[in-house]
């Protein structure tokens, strides 16, 4: 720890470095010095030319007035520091606390609507020059037919594992439940060639990157998945993580006032928004990662995320017609 603060002049020396429990792609710290507090980032996958893109885009944001935290550079004017051939940041410590769709009122889920808009339009802004990674082509939407076979396979690690727990029985009722979804809306696949809109978006917004200071945003964390992609698909993905409830079902009070907001913020038609919750209710009927890591990678962290989620895939099938139009109305 001194030997990385020792980089930065004006740090100071390391008082307590606290881990922090939040957060499943990278580690944490909190990191308490004899000048002031700091977020220690370890990027875990260390890729450096990724992580200098999103530090100089936070850079950038923050000068046209966006609530990020870019981070501190050293006496070099780096902002990755490599020790031990590993990758760390340090950002300024941000005092705020994470608020789902549940605590925000209609007014407050509109700023959140107008925020992401900010975000994506100042990011046309700012990355306009930058060159966009050969991996950020455009998927295709998911074939069922491999859906069906992941099933199977995920099907039978639920029941064979021991001892057998309420989070399995879940499991393998979801799985069941899921696959005769699939078998009934298979003809619904989204249609190739039709490509939506993209840009640059900050990849993983939701309510572990939003920290708030009362009742305004006050930092918006963790750029790794910065990237190029369908923009009204992030408008919706977040929705539908901030807004759902713990039975899986969407606040769509709420999320038509957030959809508005995003709308005139961007210039985003109604059809692009339609168009976009088609794909993404398509993508979560056939997506099961957090089972994948339980089963698969035998990694639970993102277990309890599971109840909700796996029950909006399915309320969000019988309310098709009432959640594509909270988006596009």
């Amino acid at each position: 720890m001194c030997a990385l603060l020792r980089r930065y002049e004006g740090a100071g020396e390391p008082l307590s470095c606290e881990r922090l429990a939040q957060g499943l792609l990278n580690r944490g710290y909190h990191l308490a010095t004899t000048r002031g507090r700091y977020f220690l980032k370890h990027h875990l996958d260390g890729d450096r030319a990724a992580i200098a893109r999103q530090h100089g885009a936070t850079a950038r944001l923050a000068v046209l007035g966006l609530p990020v935290a870019p981070p501190v550079a050293d006496a070099e004017g780096r902002t990755v520091a490599v020790i031990g051939g590993r990758c760390y940041a340090l950002h300024p410590w941000v005092d705020g606390r994470h608020r789902g769709g549940g605590e925000l009122t209609a007014a407050q889920s509109r700023r959140l609507g107008s925020l992401l808009g900010l975000v994506h339009t100042c990011l046309e802004r700012v990355m306009q020059q930058s060159t966009v990674p050969e991996a950020e082509a455009r998927v295709e939407s998911a074939d069922p037919s491999d859906t069906f076979e992941l099933i199977e396979e995920l099907l039978a690690l639920a029941r064979a594992r021991r001892p057998r727990d309420a989070f399995d029985e879940l499991a393998e009722h979801r799985l069941v439940e899921r696959r005769a979804l699939l078998e009934r809306h298979a003809h619904r696949r989204p249609e190739a060639g039709a490509e939506p809109a993209t840009g640059w978006v900050h990849g993983d917004f939701h309510p572990l990157n939003l920290l708030y200071r009362g009742a305004e945003p006050a930092a918006i964390l963790d750029w790794d998945r910065l990237g190029v992609q369908p923009r009204a698909e992030e408008a919706v993905r977040a929705a539908a993580i901030f807004f759902v409830g713990p039975r899986g079902m969407l606040e769509l009070s709420k999320v038509r006032p957030y959809a508005r907001a995003y709308r005139r913020a961007t210039g985003a038609a109604p059809e692009e928004l339609a168009a976009a919750v088609h794909r993404v209710w398509w993508e979560r009927l056939n997506d099961f990662w957090m089972l994948r890591w339980r089963y698969q990678l035998r990694d639970g962290r993102a277990d309890p995320q599971f109840p909700a989620a796996a029950a909006l895939s399915v309320w969000w099938t019988r309310e098709y017609e009432a959640v594509r139009d909270a988006f596009a109305d």
